[in-house]
C-alpha cells in the first residue's frame, strides 16, 4: 500500500490550497484517514482526521478554515485549506490508519509529504 499526496505549493497569506492523497494497493477498506503537518525541528501535529463514516476531528487552530473530506470509493482524502497563515508553512503528510488489505490484516501508512509554504 502506498499513499500519494499532492497539491502543496506556495501561496500568499490569506490564500487557499487543496491537498489530495490517494491510497494505492489491494485495499479492502480504510477506517481512518487524515492530515498531519510538521515544521522542521518540531513535532508532527494532527491537522484533521476523518473516519469512514464521515465523522471528523479537526485541530482547534484550523477549525473554520480547513475542511477535510474523503472519497471511500477512491480511497482518497482531501484537505481544503483557506485563509492560510505564514505560520502554517510546513510539510503536510497524509495518513491512513486501519487499512485492511485482501488477506484480512491491517496496518497504518504515511504519505511522502507535500510542502506548503505561505508567504506573508
Amino acid at each position: 500500500v502506498q499513499l500519494q499526496a499532492s497539491g502543496g505549493g506556495l501561496v500568499q497569506a490569506g490564500g487557499s490550497l487543496r491537498l489530495s492523497c490517494a491510497a494505492l494497493g489491494s485495499i479492502l477498506r480504510i477506517s481512518e484517514m487524515g492530515w498531519y503537518r510538521q515544521v522542521s525541528g518540531q513535532q508532527r501535529e494532527m491537522v484533521a482526521i476523518i473516519n469512514r463514516d464521515g465523522t471528523t476531528n479537526v485541530a482547534e487552530s484550523v477549525k473554520g478554515r480547513f475542511t477535510i473530506s474523503r472519497d471511500n470509493a477512491k480511497n482518497a482524502v482531501y484537505l481544503q485549506m483557506d485563509s492560510l497563515k505564514p505560520e502554517e508553512s510546513a510539510v503536510y503528510y497524509c495518513r491512513a490508519d486501519r487499512v485492511y488489505i485482501d488477506n484480512g490484516s491491517w496496518s497504518a501508512y504515511w504519505g511522502q509529504g507535500t510542502q506548503v509554504t505561505v508567504s506573508s
